[in-house]
């Protein structure tokens, strides 16, 4: 019975689809013109596919196991994926001249990281994700078709970036007074010169205690699952490039002004933790209202006239 209402909502969504091509396909031709079908050929290719791979999720797996056990696996896919890279790079020595710091962990304390996260993911936030299911779908989380629209999805993500960076901001400051950082937060300030991998790297108290930020918009929102999991995808890629080491040339802070990145956070693991400020996630106005970034802002200054006077040394 499920797998024949998923199938008459999938022709329902392909034929609402059918409808809407035909609207988009007047408004895009007359932006675009003769690249318009092309244009639209693949949009609508990409939208098919999705829905495509969404239906055969939600017929073979249940709420449950989607919403814990997927997004666990989605979690530990994109997290590893993503922050290995920097391992190895800082290892064979790529990349040097973006790479912030000039000192290089061991790979006994690489290795130390990696063991400790499989054994925290698995004994703290899989749980977590278990137990907060029926918040979730107390709160209207669901995972049918039709999938939200591109609008309910970023303006959602949006929310949660905003919701997420200020109480991480009140959050992270007070880890840093004296007993909690002694006793939690020194945790993950073992180490001084971050890579990737060391963003999810803490004590399990503050796995929980910060972890509320990230968890807190959705669960009020009560999103469609691929939100969630969009948004979880997104985070994961923003916390490991902000603590993966390196600053390139396309960074996102070099083009965001607000965006903090890895050289913001990176200031932060370098100094003791009453002077550290920068505890921002995502964004730098939190810290830049409250006045938490005033070092890190002198040592840019500082840099660029250096920078400066060594061009014009260069030049003559």
């Amino acid at each position: 019975m499920l797998k024949m209402f998923s199938h008459l909502m999938c022709l329902r969504r392909l034929w609402l689809l059918n409808l809407e091509h035909a609207f988009c396909t007047s408004i895009v031709s007359s932006v675009y013109g003769d690249q318009s079908n092309s244009i639209i050929r693949e949009f609508i290719s990409m939208a098919s596919i999705i829905e495509f791979a969404w239906t055969y999720l939600i017929t073979h797996f249940s709420d449950f196991h989607l919403a814990c056990f997927g997004s666990f696996i989605l979690h530990e896919s994109v997290f590893f994926l993503s922050g290995l890279p920097f391992i190895f790079s800082e290892r064979a020595g790529w990349l040097s001249k973006y790479k912030i710091q000039t000192k290089n962990n061991t790979p006994a304390a690489q290795w130390k990281c990696i063991i400790r996260l499989v054994l925290y993911h698995l004994c703290v936030n899989l749980p977590v994700m278990v137990l907060s299911y029926p918040v979730f779908n107390y709160m209207g989380m669901r995972s049918s078709l039709p999938l939200p629209s591109w609008k309910v999805v970023s303006t959602q993500i949006l929310f949660y970036f905003i919701l997420e960076d200020f109480i991480f901001y009140w959050g992270h400051r007070i880890l840093h007074t004296k007993w909690l950082y002694k006793h939690v937060h020194s945790v993950h300030h073992e180490y001084a010169t971050p890579f990737g991998l060391t963003s999810e790297y803490a004590h399990p108290a503050e796995i929980l205690f910060l972890g509320f930020a990230t968890i807190v918009g959705p669960a009020i929102t009560g999103p469609h699952l691929i939100t969630l999991w969009l948004w979880m995808v997104l985070r994961v890629l923003e916390t490991v490039e902000a603590h993966c080491g390196y600053h390139f040339p396309l960074s996102l802070s070099n083009f965001l002004p607000l965006y903090g990145g890895a050289d913001f956070h990176d200031y932060h693991h370098r100094l003791l933790y009453t002077k550290s400020g920068n505890y921002s996630s995502t964004f730098v106005y939190m810290d830049w209202i409250f006045g938490t970034d005033k070092g890190y802002r002198k040592l840019k200054a500082l840099k660029s006239i250096g920078d400066e006077v060594e061009d014009m040394l260069k030049e003559t």
